[in-house]
């Protein structure tokens, strides 16, 4: 089967790169064809080891849809105008192109909102009778809200494995911050400075090179690593002992590779994927004393929670590719 997957690929973002690496490899496993649809198809084949096309060119689109026996819108959080209506209208505008075109599409994996009324209402009309797979609880409570009826699977990039014979350091903290969610910084500098008072070390990740880079540097960290390659990043957060994320991927990592973390929840996707992991989150003004004691204590997340996520992170695929079959 010829898999067309959207999602915001190819950005040097970390997180989404994380995403597309799982796929790709996911559905490989499974004897499918994954094409994405990338900002950089060139560096996006060469990372995911797959066919990628470029995803603003319309002829492509078209052609790419058309060759296609299922589209996966996701995974990610694209179905949210918070942040720009027009990144709305391109992945409900990719959803009606493959149902003119009558390909089979699924939303996947992707978390919910937060919408507009305007963006309700778009959302609800462009996916009612698909396939709607979600990543977190609060997104199956925005779907029915919207009477749309979702199921729950979970990020892709919990699937994703450190590599072999890394050793983990407990006394190493990882630190991502989002570059604008600059109220964070602050307490994080603080929380930085308590641990090295401590003898602990601080790696500081810009997992968004260029728009975490300066707030990463900024931490007074004792290593700053500006990458967004998701296997080093896996490795260096799986070689640590805590992780304090405000980046939401910082987290999934951090759970793929067992490692405790606590999250600053600038955005519902954070808090929701903290809650169903059962691991701490805080307001991006956090009680720094109350961070530093789940730091020092290794407060993370439930283990039967994150095994039943990357469960159905899992069956996800399964789920999507049989109902592109029916």
């Amino acid at each position: 089967m010829r898999v067309l997957v959207s999602g915001y690929y190819g950005f040097a973002n970390g997180g989404d790169e994380a995403i597309a690496l799982s796929i790709a490899r996911e559905l490989k496993a499974r004897g499918h064809t994954p094409v994405l649809l990338s900002a950089n198809p060139a560096h996006t084949a060469q990372l995911c080891g797959c066919e990628a096309v470029p995803r603003m060119n319309p002829l492509a689109l078209a052609r790419e849809l058309r060759r296609a026996n299922l589209l996966l819108s996701g995974g990610g959080g694209l179905l949210q105008d918070k942040t720009s209506a027009r990144n709305l209208t391109y992945y409900l505008g990719l959803i009606r192109l493959a149902r003119l075109l009558r390909t089979p599409a699924a939303v996947f994996n992707q978390s919910i909102g937060p919408l507009t009324v305007r963006g309700e209402t778009r959302v609800r009309r462009a996916v009612a009778g698909l396939p709607l797979i979600v990543r977190d609880r609060g997104s199956l409570r925005t779907l029915e809200t919207l009477d749309l009826h979702g199921r729950l699977g979970g990020d892709p990039a919990l699937l994703l494995r450190p590599s072999s014979g890394l050793v983990r350091d407990p006394q190493s903290v990882v630190i991502a911050p989002r570059g604008d969610v600059t109220a964070s910084l602050a307490p994080l500098r603080e929380l930085t400075g308590r641990l090295q008072a401590q003898g602990r070390r601080v790696v500081a990740l810009a997992l968004m090179p260029g728009a975490d880079s300066e707030a990463a540097q900024a931490l007074g960290a004792d290593t700053v690593l500006d990458s967004a390659d998701p296997q080093l990043l896996l490795d260096t957060i799986a070689a640590s002992g805590y992780v304090v994320g405000v980046r939401l991927h910082a987290l999934i990592l951090a759970a793929a590779a067992g490692v405790p973390f606590a999250g600053l929840s600038y955005d519902p996707k954070v808090q929701g994927f903290c809650t169903d992991a059962g691991a701490p989150v805080h307001t991006v003004t956090p009680d720094v004393g109350l961070l530093l004691e789940q730091v020092q204590q290794g407060v993370g997340f439930d283990e039967a929670s994150v095994d039943e996520m990357k469960e159905r992170a899992r069956q996800s695929f399964d789920w999507a590719l049989e109902a592109a079959r029916s």
